[in-house]
This record gives C-alpha cells, sequence and structure tokens, in this order.
C-alpha cells in the first residue's frame, strides 16, 4: 500500500498541466520567447491578471522582450500590491530603458520593499539620466546593502559633481560591492584628484576592490600608482595579478619592464597572456626577445598573446618564426601570427596568409583579410572579392545575420566583422586607376547593406578596432573603398 502524502490545510495543491495558472504561465514563456513580434498586448492584459504569479511572470517576459508597448501597463504595475510584482516591472522598465519612465522609477526608490529599491535603482541605471542623481544619493545609507549597491553603480553613470561627492563616500561602506562600484564611478567621472584618492585601495581586504582599484589606475595611466602596483604584484593571486598587468601596461611606465618579464613565467596561464600584452605595450629589446622565447608555450592562448606582441615589437628578421606560427594546430597562434606579419609589413609572407582566407576558423579569416588589405597583395584581389560575396552584412549593433536561409541568428565576433572587413581591404587593393572588379564587388556589397546599417560603426579586426580615434561608420568604410569610382554615383 502506497504511503499517504500529509499535507497542510493551508497548502495549495500540486499544479498539473492542465491547471490554468500553468497553463497561462506557459502562454507567458511562449510569447516571451516570440519576442516583440509575438503578441505584446496578451502580455499588457495579463499584468492586470488576478493571479500575482501571472502578473510576475507577464513583467518578467516584458524585461525579456524589452518591447515598449508594455511601458505604461509596468509604470502601472509599479503600484501592484505585491513587491515581487513591483520588482519585476521595475526590472522590465530597466530593460526598456525609456527615459519617460523616470518619474515613477524615482517614485519607487522609496518603496517598503528593499528589492522594490533596488531594481528601480538598476533601471533608473539604465536611463543614466543624472536627473535622477538627488533621488539616488539618499539610497547610500539604505539599511539594505543591495539598494546601495545599485545606488552606487547607477550614481557611477551620472557624473556630476553632486554624484561625485556621493561616491566619494561610498568607498567607506562596509560591502565590497558598493566600494567596487564606486571607485568604478569615480573613474569614469574624469576627475584629476581620482587616482590620488583610489590608490590607497591597492590594499582594500577584498580582492574585488583592489581589482577595481586596478582598472581606475590603469585607465587614468597614473604614473605615480606603478610602485604600488609593483609591490602588490607578488602578493596577488593569478586572477588578480591580471588585472595589475593589465594597469601596468596601459600606464606604459619602462620601470614596469623588469616585473612583466617576470610575470610573463608565471605559472598561470593568463598571468603570461596579460604580461606579454602589457610588454607589447611598453616595447623594447627585452619585450621582443620574451615574445619569442614564448612562442612555442605549451598554452595556445600565451602563443598568440606572443605573436600579438611580437607584432608590436618585432622587426623583420622574426619572418621565419612567424611564418612558423602560422603552421600552429591551433587557430589563436594562427591569427597572432597573421595579424603580426600585417603590422610589421612582411609582404613576402602574404603568398601563405592568402591559404588562411578559406581557414574554417573565422579568427584566422579575419586576420588574413586585414593583413592582406594592411600588405595591398593584388594576388588577394580574386580570392577576397569571393570571400566578399559570401559574406552577409551584420544588422544593427547586435551582430544579428541578414536573413539568408530563411533563418536569422547571431554571429560570432569574428563572423560580424568579415564583411566590414572585407570591404575595407579591397578597398585598399582597388589600385590606381581601380581595378573594375573590385568596384563592382564592392558596389554589389553596397546594395546588400540597409541604409540603417550603414551608420552604425564600422566592425573591424582588432588592429582597427583599438585605434585611439575611434571607428569610422560602415558609409565612411564605403566611401573611401569606393573613392576611385570615375562615375560618381557612390
Amino acid at each position: 500500500m502506497a504511503a499517504r502524502v500529509r499535507r497542510s490545510k493551508a497548502s495549495p495543491p500540486p499544479l498539473t498541466p492542465t491547471d490554468p495558472v500553468t497553463a497561462q504561465l506557459q502562454e507567458i514563456r511562449t510569447l516571451a520567447d516570440a519576442g516583440p513580434t509575438g503578441d505584446p498586448e496578451r502580455l499588457v492584459d495579463l499584468l492586470s491578471h488576478r493571479t500575482a504569479a501571472i502578473r510576475r511572470a507577464a513583467a518578467i517576459a516584458f524585461a525579456q522582450i524589452k518591447d515598449p508597448r508594455g511601458r505604461g501597463a509596468l509604470e502601472a504595475t509599479l503600484r501592484d500590491p505585491v513587491e515581487e510584482v513591483r520588482a519585476a516591472a521595475a526590472e522590465a522598465l530597466g530593460a526598456i530603458g525609456r527615459p519617460e519612465s523616470r518619474p515613477v522609477l524615482e517614485e519607487a526608490l522609496t518603496d517598503t520593499d528593499p528589492h522594490v529599491r533596488e531594481q528601480a535603482a538598476w533601471a533608473l541605471w539604465s536611463i543614466a539620466d543624472p536627473r535622477s542623481v538627488p533621488v539616488l544619493t539618499p539610497l547610500l545609507s539604505d539599511v539594505d546593502e543591495r539598494v546601495r549597491w545599485s545606488a552606487a553603480t547607477a550614481l557611477g553613470r551620472m557624473p556630476t559633481p553632486a554624484s561625485f561627492a556621493a561616491l566619494v563616500l561610498a568607498l567607506e561602506d562596509p560591502n565590497d560591492r558598493v566600494r567596487r562600484d564606486a571607485l568604478l564611478g569615480l573613474g569614469r567621472s574624469g576627475d584629476t584628484s581620482v587616482p590620488e584618492r583610489v590608490r590607497r585601495f591597492l590594499r582594500d581586504p577584498a580582492r574585488r576592490v583592489r581589482i577595481a582599484a586596478a582598472v581606475v589606475l590603469g585607465s587614468y595611466r597614473d604614473r605615480p600608482s606603478v610602485p604600488f602596483l609593483l609591490e602588490r604584484l607578488p602578493l596577488e593571486d593569478s586572477f588578480a595579478r591580471t588585472s595589475l598587468l593589465v594597469a601596468l601596461g596601459r600606464i606604459g611606465d619602462p620601470a614596469a619592464v623588469p616585473a612583466l618579464v617576470s610575470a610573463a613565467d608565471d605559472r598561470a596561464g593568463w598571468v603570461r597572456v596579460c604580461a606579454l600584452h602589457a610588454l607589447g605595450t611598453l616595447g623594447g629589446l627585452e619585450a621582443r626577445a620574451t615574445a619569442l622565447a614564448h612562442l612555442t608555450d605549451p598554452l595556445w592562448a600565451v602563443r598568440g598573446a606572443a605573436a600579438d606582441c611580437l607584432g608590436l615589437v618585432g622587426t623583420a628578421d622574426d619572418l621565419a618564426v612567424l611564418l612558423a606560427l602560422v603552421e600552429d594546430t591551433h587557430p589563436w597562434p594562427r591569427r597572432g601570427a597573421i595579424y603580426a606579419l600585417g603590422r610589421l609589413d612582411l609582404s613576402v609572407a602574404a603568398p601563405r596568409i592568402r591559404e588562411e582566407l578559406a581557414h574554417p576558423y573565422a579568427e584566422v579569416r579575419l586576420a588574413a583579410t586585414w593583413a592582406l588589405g594592411r600588405l595591398r597583395d593584388d594576388g588577394a584581389r580574386e580570392a577576397l572579392i569571393a570571400l566578399l560575396r559570401q559574406t552577409r552584412p551584420t544588422r544593427g549593433s547586435n551582430r544579428t545575420l541578414a536573413r539568408g536561409e530563411g533563418a536569422v541568428r547571431l554571429l560570432s565576433d569574428a563572423e560580424s566583422r568579415l564583411f566590414d572587413s572585407a570591404v575595407q581591404a579591397l578597398g585598399r587593393l582597388r589600385g590606381e586607376p581601380a581595378d573594375p572588379a573590385v568596384l563592382h564587388a564592392l558596389e554589389e556589397a553596397r546594395a546588400r547593406i540597409r541604409d540603417d546599417d550603414l551608420e552604425r560603426p564600422a566592425r573591424l579586426p582588432p588592429p582597427e578596432s583599438t585605434a585611439p580615434e575611434g571607428l569610422p561608420t560602415l558609409r565612411a568604410v564605403l566611401d573611401e573603398a569606393l573613392a576611385a569610382s570615375d562615375d560618381g554615383d557612390f
């Protein structure tokens, strides 16, 4: 005889697939998965359902689909009698991110429930309107540490004298997340007093705070901080050491070179990677010797970092070792070697690089595309034209592939850069007078781009995307590529 399960009289019966609440929760999940193309009006109706779980689920669905058609109903839901529903509505309004919601979200900062106050602060972080600073600042004294944390993070996106003063006070908060995000917020302010305020936090008891301090000091390229960073380097674990090494590389003080060379032999692979990248920014004979020594490192990421470093500090004498690295069994060192050959203008390597345009790994094809354009390799024109015709442009800023094969999908980072990079490379190879085949391929490519996508930043490979002057628009890249056209159509 089966054992009888005892159930409290107050306990609801278990949900079954035919239960109305279960069915409606499943409906909400289906609507959320459909996104804005589903039925947002149905979700609006469910925000006023008599069951709190349904109202909360509908609000969470709006947070997923980010459809502004739900804004008005969500703002009304901030007055729901159930705190979990109010918190979900605040989260959804933050995901939608419309500035019109700022007043009601500011009202929600005084909610009796700390989770609602927290979510309202996160929503204001998303909107990032400096007018919210006066109402966010009191939350830095909230009894709930999650509320203080969300307020500090939000204030960090609203650089004003008042938010700066509030974040300085938040540096003394007992919660390490509050201190960390106060530091990062001060780092975004650009105030010249920040490095002096931040250095002492390299000795903070919390690792996440020490990492944030290193990030801020690196962003300021603060040379007086170098002795403090070098002091902490041997005392930190491998995760924190990577942040210190990145900061030292950004600051660029030659006094850090011996420590960076030593760190390149660290037991932890990512420490070696960061040390090599930092040495690449500092340059010098020691950096080159260290990079050469790590081209055969057992870890593929370190070999790739050594190739990246050599591309910045190497010479024409490094041609043979870089060509050998193009044969690496892992694609990451291969792409690093290809970028290095391009950066060093070693045009004799172009025939070997051309072969990598057919590599199955997109990062390698991207590196070859850029390098061949940089090297002005006329022999690559035909292959790059074929690559451009096979590659579709991304849409918007979310790396969405233009529809093909009846589907829309998200591209990898490298795939999303290939179209724009092929346009740039062919522009560099068009020749004088312009090669008609190249111009025809570029004009075909222009016809496949939506007009609104012409104004997005061009998605170019790392040597271009880290340029200090910033990225050009896709329109600017196309205009430059087509500049040799005599017909004036583009």
